[in-house]
């Protein structure tokens, strides 16, 4: 389990830290050290840059994102602070309130133990992101303390059934996903070019092996820089992890890497229809932020290895 007290010290710092300079930008940086993380494995097969500080304590979303979602939730609830509880832009340390910036470092302790747990899971812990369950389940617990809407809120437009959740001018995601064709049109080519990407790398640095999804991944949480300055750049990371993680699971089992791309393609569909599934459940009318890219990776993923290993012992 490898839980150390190095690390949960090093968790209330990344929580801190998400907290203090919003959970975007937190992840933002994540994305910068995932970069990082793979050009160390490049240089260095044993560099463990990746896995301690990318996905670790330090910048791993499920301790610093998540220690800023819960502290941007509780400072909403306080009323303190003149924000919306799922507003994860603002840097709260702006307020200059230890109390909510050491909600973010309690949450980021959470997020430590908390993945460390699902990973050892029998089966489940090997076969899907548990970054990303933790992530989730970090989020679902914020909304519970912290939230007054409940899990499912809805449009209050009187609708009944899906209908009632669909996205308004009052809550929603990204506007420019929330229809069906044109996300899934970019579930396609997004999902193409991460597969690409992906295989590219594992074929040429063969050191990457287990990792060589992650590359694009990092690209589309740096993207999301220009979507914190207000240009209406699209969520990715649902899509490109995904993708990546189809192409590469699947390249040794089909042989074809034409082939390989269509199944990572497949997947970022995947990523991209569910991501805006859980937005309309869980985000855009409730009061707290429930991550759509996040709840979209772990279930896809879990399918891609899960599927992955039936073929593979197949085959």
């Amino acid at each position: 389990m490898e839980i150390s007290l190095i690390g949960i010290l090093a968790a209330a710092g990344g929580g801190f830290f998400g907290a203090a300079i919003g959970a975007l930008q937190a992840f933002i940086f994540t994305g910068f050290m995932v970069l990082a993380g793979v050009v160390a494995l490049i240089a260095d097969p044993k560099s463990s840059v990746l896995g301690d500080i990318a996905f670790g304590p330090a910048f791993g979303p499920h301790i610093a994102f998540a220690g800023g979602v819960a502290a941007a939730a509780y400072a909403a609830r306080k009323a303190r602070i003149d924000m919306v509880g799922k507003d994860i832009v603002t840097p709260l340390a702006k307020w200059a309130s230890p109390d909510v910036l050491a909600i973010g470092a309690i949450f980021g302790v959470g997020g430590y133990f908390v993945q460390k747990l699902i990973a050892i899971i029998p089966w489940f812990g090997s076969h899907t992101d548990s970054v990303a369950v933790t992530v989730v389940i970090s989020a679902l617990v914020v909304r519970l303390v912290f939230g007054k809407k409940g899990l499912f809120a809805k449009n209050g437009s009187g609708s009944s059934g899906w209908a009632a959740y669909s996205p308004t001018d009052e809550g929603r995601w990204i506007e420019g996903q929330e229809r069906f064709v044109p996300n899934t049109v970019l579930g396609i080519f997004v999902g193409l070019l991460a597969a690409f990407v992906s295989l590219s790398l594992l074929q040429a640095l063969p050191q990457l092996a287990g990792n060589a999804q992650v590359f694009i991944f990092g690209i589309s949480a740096v993207s999301l820089t220009f979507l914190a300055m207000g240009l209406p750049v699209p969520v990715t990371h649902h899509i490109t992890l995904p993708a990546g993680l189809a192409a590469v699971t699947f390249l040794p089992i089909v042989g074809d890497p034409a082939i390989a791309m269509i199944i990572g393609m497949v997947a970022g569909v995947l990523g991209a229809w569910a991501a805006e599934f859980f937005s309309r459940l869980w985000l855009a009318h409730g009061d707290t932020h429930i991550d759509p890219p996040a709840a979209a990776i772990w279930p896809v993923s879990t399918l891609v290895l899960a599927l992955g290993s039936v073929f593979a012992a197949t085959s």
